[in-house]
């Protein structure tokens, strides 16, 4: 069973810019680079620092308590497969967006 989260309109970000979102238990990060979205954990892996103040390079997160980077589209660390934030796919059914949140990882 696929869950979704149907992101209410007026937290859709502008270009450029991100939303926080609260989603059941989860606290997700919603970000519009080049009219692509990409939706992570607010939480970094290495301590639980928050994501969404952390400076955004291209499509990577840089965590603002450490300094680790992560991709926004599979959620891993830069140069790393082991180390990871959760990811999720972003879909968009007309005008309206839906996070999916079945299994945590981005689906591609």
């Amino acid at each position: 069973m696929t869950l979704r989260f149907e992101v209410p309109q007026e937290k859709v970000p502008r270009l450029g810019e991100r939303a926080f979102l609260q989603a059941g238990d989860k606290f997700i990060v919603l970000f519009n680079i080049n009219e692509q979205f990409y939706a992570i954990d607010d939480r970094c892996p290495h301590q639980g620092a928050s994501l969404f103040s952390g400076k955004l390079e291209g499509c990577t997160i840089r965590c603002g308590a450490h300094g680790l980077r992560f991709d926004l589209s599979s959620g891993y660390m830069v140069n790393s497969d082991q180390f990871k934030v959760p990811a999720y796919a972003v879909e968009a059914v007309g005008e309206q967006l839906f996070i999916v949140l079945d299994e945590g990882d981005r689906h591609e």
